[in-house]
């Protein structure tokens, strides 16, 4: 093993084959780690950075995935064909992996308390209440919250990024010497962003350990990175010191990456839009219960005295940390959600209808789901999925109608017309969100609800998509209701913004008010987590 060198990857090749068709996903990939360095490998979507990761844990699908060529070498170690009881030793403990969707990643049929000591018993040979007090530190430092009675809950019972917070916790437990953290602050917002990444820097410090960061977001690389790795279809286009990379890039790639984030201003609103939907004193509480009777001993106030109105061709933001309400009001909005108050759609009050009530008017207000992947049915083809709404609302439309007009729609999102015999495994994950997009586009609405439709993306896709989402509401005069944690994307898009916390607005106006001179104190902490993310230094990595 070279003098300080944890990790050596030389000329990786990784192929995928299925029958008689053989992918090459990576291609002559090699790079090193050193002992206390952090490499990160950026790139959009498919471009090899996740296969390289899986490759040096061995994790990829044996035989459908080889490696035709390569060497990784730990400590000095070949990984690539050793015998799964030494795998079973690095793995969790000498390397731990980060990985990037806590909903799938979390068994949903035990606690999380339990999830987190079982890694500590198997490799540490810990008893069960050693483990579990290691547990509480752990969740001390991932600032889980609660940290007592979070040990018995599940992962259902935790918003996106307290589930991210609970895998972090996992992969820290044994204090690995390599961590391998792909795409570890996708699903939290700016505030939470920053303390994630302190804590990484920090644990660094503190253990000595070696880090590979998996990211499409420049600004966390430009704050923890040593060394960068720019991937595209497989291969490695661009490496060296992330200073060299940010201020003298070698490939044109790397300075599409580095241009690529959501730009512009939002559309002008006419003074005379017509009101789309306005609430009063929305609240929605979810009742405490406890006991063997189930007595109701508090309640959750998820959405607690929310005032909101947002017209046509206009754009509404909200913002806030995860936990904090933000689409559980969007879902009261739409009545999909029982909540108290008043709300008002195109001048009618649609509180307490019941479902066959809200039926006529579910064709104008329709939603666009965070997670592509999650949101759309493996089993219905792109023009099934986009047709399910016609079927209900336009059911007397002839089918060749219905089949021109879903052409039509995916045409005006930027997708082939064709591809609508196509499943939703065959996209990419940019692809899948317009798909979303022209599923609610397609019955005509006058509100959309737009939850982080944007926050799985890639820059450069995000920058698409929110260009796609202005042209519509241009050509539509669509409203939106646009709920993300992204700062960047809110002041690319939104008229006004609401700022989010424990269920309560602290703070809501005009966009450039909220952005140029917040006045509360929270919404303060919001701008300057954001604007310490997109700084220049390497403020966290230095700290």
């Amino acid at each position: 093993m070279a003098s300080g060198k944890l990790l050596e990857v030389r000329g990786l090749d990784v192929k995928f084959t299925v029958g008689s068709n053989a992918t090459h996903a990576v291609r002559g990939v090699s790079f090193d780690i050193k002992r206390g360095e952090t490499l990160a490998l950026v790139g959009e979507s498919g471009s090899g950075k996740s296969v390289t990761a899986h490759s040096i844990l061995q994790l990829l699908p044996y035989p459908v995935a080889s490696h035709p060529n390569g060497s990784i070498l730990f400590e000095g170690e070949e990984l690539i064909g050793a015998p799964q009881a030494r795998l079973k030793c690095v793995r969790g403990n000498r390397i731990s992996m980060i990985f990037q969707e806590p909903t799938t990643s979390l068994n949903p049929l035990h606690s999380v308390g339990k999830q987190v000591a079982e890694a500590i018993m198997l490799h540490r040979r810990l008893p069960k209440a050693q483990a579990y007090r290691r547990v509480e530190e752990l969740f001390e430092m991932v600032a889980l919250g609660e940290t007592k009675s979070r040990l018995k809950a599940y992962p259902h019972e935790f918003s996106g990024g307290q589930r991210q917070r609970v895998m972090i916790a996992i992969a820290l437990a044994c204090e690995p010497d390599l961590l391998i953290a792909d795409e570890p602050t996708t699903a939290l917002d700016v505030t939470v962003q920053a303390e994630i990444l302190r804590l990484l820097a920090d644990l660094q410090r503190q253990l000595g350990m070696s880090m590979m960061l998996i990211t499409h977001d420049l600004n966390i690389v430009r704050h923890l990175a040593d060394e960068v790795c720019v991937m595209k279809s497989g291969e490695i286009v661009d490496s060296g010191p992330t200073l060299r990379i940010f201020e003298s890039p070698n490939h044109d790639y790397t300075c599409h990456l580095l241009a690529a984030e959501p730009k512009g201003d939002p559309l002008e609103v006419e003074e005379a839009a017509k009101m789309v939907i306005t609430c009063d004193d929305l609240k929605v509480h979810f009742p405490v219960k406890s006991g063997v009777f189930r007595t109701t001993r508090g309640y959750v106030k998820a959405v607690d005295g929310v005032t909101i109105s947002v017209r046509e061709g206009q754009t509404v933001g909200v913002v806030g940390e995860s936990g904090s309400g933000k689409t559980t009001l969007g879902m009261a909005l739409l009545r999909l959600q029982r909540s108290e108050g008043h709300i008002h759609f195109c001048g009618e009050a649609i509180q307490g209808r019941n479902f066959k009530e809200m039926l006529p008017l579910r064709q104008s207000m329709q939603v666009v789901f965070q997670d592509p992947y999650g949101s759309l049915s493996p089993r219905l083809s792109i023009g099934q999925i986009v047709e399910e709404g016609l079927r209900v609302h336009a059911s007397e439309m002839p089918r060749n109608a219905r089949r021109a007009l879903i052409g039509d729609t995916l045409a005006e999102v930027g997708l082939d017309p064709e591809s609508q015999d196509r499943y939703p495994h065959e996209f990419s994950g940019g692809q899948r969100q317009r798909i979303s997009i022209a599923r609610a586009l397609v019955l005509k609405p006058r509100l959309i609800v737009l939850d982080e439709p944007t926050s799985a993306l890639d820059m450069s896709v995000q920058a698409q998509v929110i260009d796609l989402l202005r042209e519509l509401q241009r050509k539509h005069g669509l409203a939106y209701l646009f709920i993300s944690h992204d700062l960047k994307v809110i002041r690319a898009i939104s008229h006004e913004v609401v700022v989010m916390r424990n269920g309560k607005v602290v703070e809501q106006g005009p966009a450039t008010q909220i952005f140029d001179e917040p006045r509360h104190d929270y919404t303060k902490t919001l701008m300057a987590a954001a604007f310490e993310l997109r700084a220049g230094g390497m403020a966290v990595r230095q700290a």
